[in-house]
């Protein structure tokens, strides 16, 4: 079984291929339990969203894609996003319209993305009594919600420090 790597190693220095390569071999197991194509486009745009934990822009994913394939489209893009936010294997951050990877896509979970406004790193964290809670809320007032986002900006130790 994979390992979830530990958020507090995420704050520090650390080697982002490990990120990465956990984030494909969840990939390649989520792709083949729900019998759908992990293809070269989707797994690149994997790679180039989970190569740093900072949040990133379709844009911003298309010029690096274009680096491998100078004639990708927008839509190119777009639909391997959806396709990996579907998959639960990448999160999108409302509040910057980026994205970020989901280093936890193997287990069922419900998160807060934490943005530090200096550095631009993202972090996911478990939220899920913040979520049972809110949603306890709700149907309090007889409200069904149909979608929930997380997000808190701050700073993080790093750049608290400085």
């Amino acid at each position: 079984m994979t390992q979830n790597i530990d958020s507090k190693i995420l704050q520090g220095q650390h080697n982002h291929r490990s990120c990465v390569a956990h984030a494909l071999q969840a990939a390649e197991k989520i792709c083949s339990k729900n019998g759908v194509r992990l293809t070269a486009i989707r797994k690149r745009v994997l790679e180039l969203v989970c190569a740093s934990h900072k949040a990133i822009g379709a844009y911003e994913l298309l010029d690096l894609f274009r680096q491998h394939d100078p004639n990708a489209k927008p839509v190119t893009i777009y639909r391997a996003l959806d396709f990996l936010m579907e998959a639960g294997l990448v999160h999108k951050i409302e509040s910057l319209n980026a994205f970020l990877g989901c280093l936890q896509a193997e287990v069922q979970h419900k998160s807060v993305i934490l943005i530090c406004d200096q550095c631009k790193n993202a972090y996911e964290i478990d939220a899920t009594p913040v979520y049972e809670s809110l949603f306890a809320l709700s149907e309090g007032v007889q409200f069904k919600p149909q979608c929930l986002t997380l997000e808190l900006h701050g700073s993080c130790v790093s750049c608290q420090k400085t």
